[in-house]
């Protein structure tokens, strides 16, 4: 086994040379420390999916029915990303949970209804991976009438679930209002 080895490093250093190889063992090993290192960047954490684009539908301005929510339907809905639904499931929601005495999801709901009214009306876009306070400053650059109540939103958002503000029955209101000044 010996005399083996030996044979083989005699033909390597004779085919690449010793100065070569040892560089290239010492580079190798620096890119894969490297490697080492940056390890939960470098590996995509899944696959990208193929994404059809949905069609508007146009609908006639009208009186919105109220959607019904079950428990579980309220249970998907209370994650940390914005759904792809209507403004409306958001505002039944956070009419809901207001009613529950859980101002704090009221809060966030409303302001996602707030940002699913501007994606609906095409004054923003929403990108994954945006946060709900993103889009409305996105927003807030595009529409700038909507800046002052887009600020107000996000700021109550931002102190209620940031900023462990305790959520009151005022926030609730106060959040109604920017959404109705948002809409008109």
């Amino acid at each position: 086994m010996t005399r083996g080895w030996a044979g083989f490093l005699q033909v390597l250093s004779d085919v690449i040379g010793l100065p070569l190889l040892v560089f290239s063992l010492l580079l190798l090993s620096i890119l894969g420390g490297v490697l080492h290192y940056f390890y939960p960047r470098w590996v995509p954490t899944r696959f990208p999916r193929l994404r059809r684009r949905k069609t508007a539908k146009k609908e006639k301005p009208g009186k919105v029915e109220p959607v019904e929510l079950t428990d579980e339907e309220l249970a998907a809905l209370t994650g940390d990303e914005l759904p792809d639904l209507p403004a409306e499931v958001f505002l039944t929601l956070a009419d809901r949970l207001a009613a529950e005495g859980r101002y704090a999801e009221a809060v966030r709901e409303r302001l996602r209804a707030i940002v699913r009214g501007l994606v609906e009306r095409r004054a923003v876009e929403v990108l994954p991976g945006m946060t709900v306070t993103e889009v409305a400053h996105a927003a807030a650059g595009v529409a700038p009438g909507v800046e002052p109540p887009l600020r107000g939103a996000t700021g109550i958002f931002s102190d209620i679930w940031y900023g462990q503000l305790p959520a009151t029955a005022e926030h609730d209101t106060l959040m109604r209002q920017y959404a109705a000044e948002v809409d008109a």
